[in-house]
């Protein structure tokens, strides 16, 4: 399975109980998260860009590890988050290359096209195809709307607990950067939505 993420922490919002469950299984899981996160906080001092992309990384990948995707199983594009919207080319081509990388039947998800977010939308718009690959899309903005999906994956209260832990770990999106008071942080109530009681997926073609 390929999960393909605009932001650093949108691999966890969308699938972390599905990566978790394929990768007690011995599915072979990859991540691809295509934007450096860096437009959080652009106004803190505390964390210059270079230092915020970092971390970012490094909290990716240690909610991953945690669920049994090895460092090198994630790949970090690096485009510049809130524009890759300018970027399109390559996300497409960078998309293309992790699917080519992975053996068929392939699972991929990708954002769903009409997320709030237009860095959400650039990358469902950069999903390939090819045969054998089956795309899901995930909601991820706004968090806590009402979907129905094609694919519902029902959580037990200990992978939702587990889920909203992992959402948490997240740190620089979940409040823990303070000297930028224009800075991106999760809410308690966004929280509890992207750790509801199931995750929800929508086969391609379909809303």
């Amino acid at each position: 399975m390929l999960v393909v993420a605009p932001h650093p922490d949108d691999e966890a919002i969308a699938a972390h109980s599905l990566i978790a469950r394929l990768a007690r299984r011995g599915v072979r899981i990859a991540i691809l998260v295509v934007s450096d996160g860096a437009a959080s906080h652009p106004g803190s001092a505390a964390w210059p860009r270079r230092r915020l992309v970092r971390e970012r990384q490094r909290e990716t990948r240690r909610v991953m590890r945690r669920i049994g995707v090895m460092a090198d199983a994630v790949t970090f594009l690096g485009l510049p988050d809130g524009r890759l919207g300018d970027h399109l080319s390559e996300v497409r081509r960078a998309m293309a290359r992790a699917v080519r990388k992975l053996p068929t039947p392939l699972l991929a998800l990708a954002p769903l096209s009409n997320d709030a977010h237009p860095d959400h939308r650039v990358v469902a718009a950069g999903a390939v195809a090819r045969p054998g690959l089956c795309w899901w899309r995930y909601p991820v903005w706004p968090a806590g709307q009402r979907w129905r999906g094609s694919r519902m994956l029902p959580l037990t209260a200990q992978e939702r607990l587990a889920k909203r832990n992992a959402i948490r770990s997240y740190r620089t999106q979940a409040g823990w950067i303070t000297d930028d008071p224009t800075g991106f942080a999760m809410t308690r109530q966004q929280i509890a939505a992207f750790s509801g009681p199931q995750e929800v997926f929508v086969v391609a073609g379909r809303r």
